[in-house]
């Protein structure tokens, strides 16, 4: 499997390229020549499989560079450390199915992405001999999966950026208190949009990224979107093995639209009538409800939320699904960011949302409905929902019709116990792992949301 780039200007790489590269030099995402279609004998011999099974075969895919051995022990030592020997698990509910994606080091779906590319970044590293300097921006779990993914790993100093003051308690803790060599927190005086822009306008600059040998660690970087396929493939599996029906409905969580694109894949890979849509849910930062309901992607001003891993207005990832939606035209995809770029904002015609609703059903989910979602669920079931899955939860109801419905579980409710207690009207109590990050020292560096003052933070600490 090659890769080219979304905007055209680029093609030909190979996986190994594209994991380095993380944005492409024309501006554009990477994306495969083509995504891969499941046979119906693949599909029977497929439901059998481990997760880790799974995954070996979903990466071989789109993993043409590296062995059978290779592949199947960088699964391995991805995974090896999840408190579930299954990576993730599957929680049922009558027809309505929560899988958990928490089960990794920080407690966070962007452990399962996260994970596989710190020992990805390690295994090239060493072939190579290369140093790397990992730049990335975070609105609350994937600075410290990332952190995480890659700490104690020669060869890599690590730069993230996260708005100061602006997300959770304990996210913040989780990576401000990791103080080790080449990790460094950034927090800017902004929004998780200002951080992302600075890392997008950094990483334009070409001179510069070669320099400091910079590699993209956010949902930009292809290889975290294809460990993200396998755990909608695994669910699917195991739901209709339960329910004896074809289709599902997937409820998903989501701000940046990588994980959902992940989900997009996984419905392209195992047939469209499999994965009925997939229904994504927003609070009300809704530029991506906006667009599914009524063709209106446009940039609003950011609502600080109780679920601050979605208070994002510009999805990074919304750009690799424009290229499928308009039918792989580079050309069309390039001229539409560069007017979203100019203008903030997009407009689509109704023919053109009858097309996107095909793929998805949308609905933008209040902070009281959220808080509303997590009292009735646990009062109903007796288990306790974080703020961005109770999201899921109440869109999924709201869509699920005839079908079972999987709702992703992408945080344990404990990164989020001020908003859990008091939905609950009871102190949430934190595992232990968690609570003792209070008594830690912490490291991190406050600097306001300009380019050029992050840029000479990066070339005093750099590996070079």
């Amino acid at each position: 499997m090659l890769y080219l780039s979304t905007r055209g200007g680029v093609s030909n790489l190979s996986f190994k390229d594209t994991v380095f590269e993380g944005l492409a030099s024309d501006g554009g995402l990477f994306v495969p020549e083509e995504i891969p279609c499941l046979s119906e004998k693949e599909i029977e011999e497929w439901k059998k499989l481990s997760y880790q099974e799974l995954a070996f075969k979903v990466f071989s895919y789109y993993i043409s560079d590296f062995s059978t051995f290779e592949i199947k022990d960088l699964i391995f030592q991805a995974y090896k450390n999840f408190r579930t020997s299954e990576v993730v698990a599957l929680k049922n509910f009558g027809d309505l199915y929560i899988l958990e994606l928490f089960h990794g080091p920080t407690w966070a779906f962007k452990d399962i992405a996260l994970q596989f590319l710190g020992v990805l970044f390690e295994k090239l590293l060493s072939e190579t001999g290369k140093k790397i300097n990992i730049l990335g921006a975070t609105s609350g779990d994937t600075g410290s999966a990332a952190i995480y993914g890659v700490m104690d790993k020669k060869n890599i100093a690590i730069f993230i950026l996260h708005p100061y003051n602006k997300i959770s308690e304990i996210q913040f803790l989780m990576m401000t208190t990791v103080v080790k060599p080449y990790v460094y927190n950034l927090a800017i005086e902004g929004t998780f949009d200002d951080c992302q822009a600075i890392v997008k306008s950094i990483f334009m600059d070409i001179p510069f990224k070669k320099k400091y040998a910079l590699t993209a660690i956010n949902s930009i970087n292809w290889a975290r979107i294809m460990a993200q396929i396998v755990y909608y493939i695994w669910a699917y599996f195991k739901v209709i093995e339960r329910e004896k029906k074809k289709s599902v409905r997937i409820s998903v969580p989501t701000g940046n639209f990588g994980d959902i694109f992940a989900g997009y894949l996984a419905r392209k890979m195992l047939g469209e009538d499999r994965i009925e849509r997939l229904i994504l849910a927003t609070n009300e930062n809704d530029i991506l409800a906006r667009f599914v309901n009524y063709g209106d992607y446009s940039v609003r001003e950011v609502l600080p939320t109780i679920s601050p891993s979605m208070d994002i207005q510009v999805a990074s990832n919304f750009e690799r699904y424009l290229y499928y939606f308009y039918d792989k035209n580079s050309e069309k995809t390039r001229k539409a960011m560069e007017t979203f770029a100019q203008e903030k904002k997009l407009s689509f015609s109704k023919e053109e949302v009858q097309k996107v609703q095909k793929d998805f059903l949308s609905v933008a989910i209040t902070q009281e409905e959220t808080l509303k979602t997590i009292k009735e669920f646990y009062n109903k079931t007796n288990y306790i929902l974080d703020p961005h899955t109770a999201v899921g939860v109440k869109a999924g109801l709201k869509f699920k019709d005839e079908f079972p419905l999987i709702c992703l579980a992408t945080a344990h409710p404990a990164k989020f116990p001020e908003t859990v207690s008091k939905a609950l009207n009871f102190n949430l109590k934190l595992p232990q792992e968690i609570e003792k990050l209070y008594h830690f020292p912490k490291k991190f560096e406050v600097l306001p949301p300009e380019v050029e003052k992050v840029k000479n933070f990066l070339q005093t600490k750099a590996l070079i």
